[in-house]
């Protein structure tokens, strides 16, 4: 088994099958769960594929070189979700001044607490600005993490905790609080927990789909303005 495992990892197209197989079984899971936020299927990828690259001791670049089609395809799949958005433009001019208020305070918010929680531990420097667009999608986060001198690496990892806890914890958090509104269901999700909460948004309802796509997109904009500013006040 050994010798077979090394001649099929020598193959970049495995571990794109495993990605792909991974999160099948996540969409099986989630299925059988009923759709639980806890069985979030893009989750439980990552850590099947987790799991599997510790096993057999395979390095992440030797991973990625395999999977990077799928990282491709991040691009475009960020730039589809233009089109529910497009279907729900009526609904987004009707709300402007409440989505442009809620974006300000979201993005600024979750800046502004991680800043805070380093400070009080008596962190600074690369991992304050490894910290700093958590809130962000992360091909926009790791670029602004490099620009502030910040860690991708440190801020990729961040931004997937972010995404999986948003994801998993949003919709039994807006239940309990009664609300009602997709938009703003959406909305807060997609500024909160990007692409993971923009996903689990669809999920729920197409409405909440679309306008997280608009929160994610937004939150990227305004996070690359307010970070560097953020960090300065703070270092």
């Amino acid at each position: 088994m050994t010798e077979i495992w090394s001649y099929l990892a020598r193959d970049p197209l495995l571990w794109l099958t495993m990605t792909l197989a991974a999160y099948y079984l996540g969409t099986l899971t989630f299925r059988a769960a009923r759709g639980s936020p806890i069985a979030n299927p893009a989750v439980i990828a990552v850590v099947l594929l987790a799991v599997l690259l510790w096993v057999t001791g395979t390095p992440y670049d030797t991973y990625f070189e395999g999977a990077q089609f799928v990282h491709f395809l991040l691009g475009p799949a960020t730039v589809a979700l233009g089109l529910p958005l497009w279907e729900n433009l009526p609904r987004v001019k009707k709300a402007a001044l409440p989505l442009i208020a809620a974006l300000v305070a979201g993005s600024a918010v979750s800046m502004i607490s991680a800043m805070l929680i380093l400070k009080a531990f008596g962190i600074g420097g690369e991992m304050m600005a490894s910290m700093a667009p958590k809130a962000a999608t992360a091909a926009i986060a790791i670029g602004i993490s490099e620009q502030l001198g910040g860690s991708p690496t440190m801020t990729a990892l961040v931004v997937l905790m972010t995404g999986i806890t948003g994801a998993l914890v949003a919709t039994p958090l807006l239940n309990v609080m009664r609300m009602r509104d997709w938009r703003a269901r959406g909305f807060a999700v997609g500024v909160a927990a990007h692409g993971f909460g923009t996903a689990r948004a669809f999920q729920v309802h197409s409405t909440a789909g679309a306008f997280a796509g608009l929160g994610m997109g937004l939150n990227a904009l305004v996070t690359a303005i307010l970070a560097p500013l953020v960090l300065r006040l703070f270092q």
